[in-house]
């Protein structure tokens, strides 16, 4: 959906980053919840940390809204540092999960509420905060009360009282987490755009890995307190730097073997398919690897058509999944090995028990050490 900024700023070593966290450590009765956590985010991305539950991404953004404070580090926003104010102090503002409305109070007094205190003239909060409904495209619910709105009404109020504030940085909590799948996936489009359309930095927070890859510049994923990687989503995809990361995000096959040179390249002795690869192995040679190869990098045809492709094998059907788009099959090698292969549901189809050929060009896969 959201294309990483044409400049890509973090990869430009003169750029400066907007937030600045350095070795933040956050202990709870002696477990690290937050270890050793350094990130650089740069103004106007939307950031995503992204990790299961208890890999501690919600204390990170605790501690940058100034909920919890740090046993260690630094954080800087804009060369301000965050950890000596507190959290009314800071150019930031956060949009939780249950979204927090006042019940009590219309669209407009919700989103209105947290200027009171800017000591604005009525007119000039007025203005505000008809300008935010114009954004969030609820003019006309100004004065509804937020039992009288839908779910995805309601996040749209949420997010309109965070804005109206005009933080240097939003941080979001599992902002979608209360909408049906197909509200979600209508809401991402409309979070990016209002993303676009105010310039603000958005950090999220979510355990979605198809919502971060959606959404995000950037994602850091998150595994028992640290950061493991961070990458635009592609990057992350196609270019897991460990095992961890490889599995969390998406379906992909491992194959292990040994990594060892020949005179047709790279190859990793598997048992069960020796392969070609296209990566330099030469920092891994002679040792244990696993190449790693999503589904639908593998083609999937009747054991009687032939197509060329570096690493290719035969198999048998043995489950069939049906996801209306595409369709999922596990293959059977000689050796019992199971293979996942996605393919496009155009028509073609594969049955429990078939015989089958498959295979995958020798750049189609990443190899990952122990």
């Amino acid at each position: 959906m959201i294309p990483a900024p044409q400049d890509s700023p973090w990869a430009d070593a003169a750029a400066t980053p907007q937030l600045r966290i350095r070795n933040v450590v956050k202990t709870f009765e002696g477990f690290a919840a937050v270890d050793d956590v350094s990130l650089d985010i740069y103004r106007g991305e939307f950031f995503s940390l992204l990790g299961a539950s208890g890999c501690g991404k919600t204390t990170l953004l605790r501690m940058l809204a100034g909920f919890e404070f740090p046993d260690r580090g630094a954080v800087e926003l804009d060369g301000l540092d965050l950890l000596k104010l507190q959290p009314y102090e800071r150019p930031v503002n956060m949009m939780f999960q249950s979204y927090a409305l006042f019940p009590h109070m219309s669209v407009a007094q919700n989103i209105g509420f947290g200027l009171r205190s800017e000591g604005l003239s009525r007119d000039h909060l007025e203005e505000r905060v008809v300008n935010a409904l114009k954004l969030v495209q609820l003019s006309e619910f100004a004065h509804r009360k937020p039992n009288q709105l839908s779910g995805g009404q309601k996040q749209r109020v949420a997010l309109a009282r965070a804005l109206v504030k005009r933080p240097k940085i939003l941080l979001l909590d599992e902002p979608l987490s209360a909408l049906d799948k197909k509200l979600r996936e209508a809401t991402q489009f409309e979070l990016i755009n209002i993303q676009k359309q105010v310039g603000v930095t958005f950090i999220m927070v979510t355990h979605d890995q198809e919502e971060a890859m959606a959404m995000s510049t950037r994602i850091a994923v998150m595994d028992k307190g640290r950061v493991v990687q961070v990458g635009a989503p592609h990057e992350i995809y196609e270019y897991p730097h460990s095992r961890f990361v490889a599995t969390f995000i998406g379906s992909i096959n491992l194959f292990e073997g040994m990594a060892a040179h020949g005179p047709d390249g790279w190859r990793v002795d598997c048992a069960h398919w020796p392969l070609r690869t296209a990566q330099d192995l030469a920092a891994l040679d002679h040792h244990q690897v696993a190449l790693g190869v999503r589904p639908e990098k593998i083609r999937i045809a009747p054991l009687d058509e032939n197509f060329a492709a570096d690493n290719v094998c035969e198999g048998v059907v043995r489950e069939v999944a049906y996801l209306g788009e595409s369709m999922l099959y596990r293959v059977a090698l000689p050796s019992g090995f199971l293979v996942r292969v996605a393919a496009p549901n155009l028509g073609a189809r594969f049955s429990s028990g078939q015989p089958v050929r498959i295979g995958f060009g020798a750049d189609a896969g990443v190899a990952l050490d122990k």
